[in-house]
């Protein structure tokens, strides 16, 4: 279901003018990193990001979620859009994880994207891999792209009346 999920938000980008860059966490999840242009302010950024996540959650709404409390997800898919919190950190690409495999953060392809086995990606296989297929995301800078689209969706949500979203755990449950 990630893998779907995930699959969908790329779809979701390129429909708006924005190229993701899909890798593993290194865990059970999949990232997917886009380059944009520095004009645009962090309330803008995660405004985006929301609207991205709930027209995933749109498309998908058995498989996909923004329900940030875990008893309101059931078994779909969150997609973090906290995220784009001030105060979170992500995996950088090819950053060993702490788990008894070794699992890499590894950029793929989207091709790559529906059979990928995370376990598969670990300390021992991806530099074999990295010398073999090259880096998946090293033309990232190349694809700078504009919020404008994902900006306008957002407009959209909150004309129809949906605001912000919960922001990450420490901040109190409303």
């Amino acid at each position: 279901v990630v893998r779907r999920v995930a699959l969908c938000s790329g779809t979701v980008l390129a429909e708006h003018g924005l190229v993701g860059f899909p890798k593993t966490s290194g865990s059970r999840g999949i990232h997917v990193n886009v380059r944009i242009a520095p004009r645009w302010d962090f309330t803008s950024v995660r405004r985006a990001s929301l609207a991205l996540a709930r027209e995933v959650e749109r498309r998908m709404p058995e498989e996909a979620t923004t329900q940030w409390w875990k008893q309101n997800r059931g078994e779909r898919v969150l997609l973090d859009y906290n995220q784009n919190a001030r105060d979170r950190t992500v995996a950088s690409a090819y950053s060993v994880r702490a788990n008894p495999e070794g699992r890499v953060s590894c950029p793929l392809t989207w091709d790559e994207v529906a059979d990928v086995e995370p376990e598969d990606l670990t300390v021992a296989t991806v530099p074999g891999r990295l010398a073999q297929v090259g880096d998946p995301a090293a033309g990232m800078d190349d694809e700078v792209g504009s919020l404008d689209g994902l900006l306008e969706l957002a407009a959209a949500d909150e004309a129809g009346g949906l605001g912000d979203a919960p922001w990450p755990p420490h901040f109190p449950k409303a």
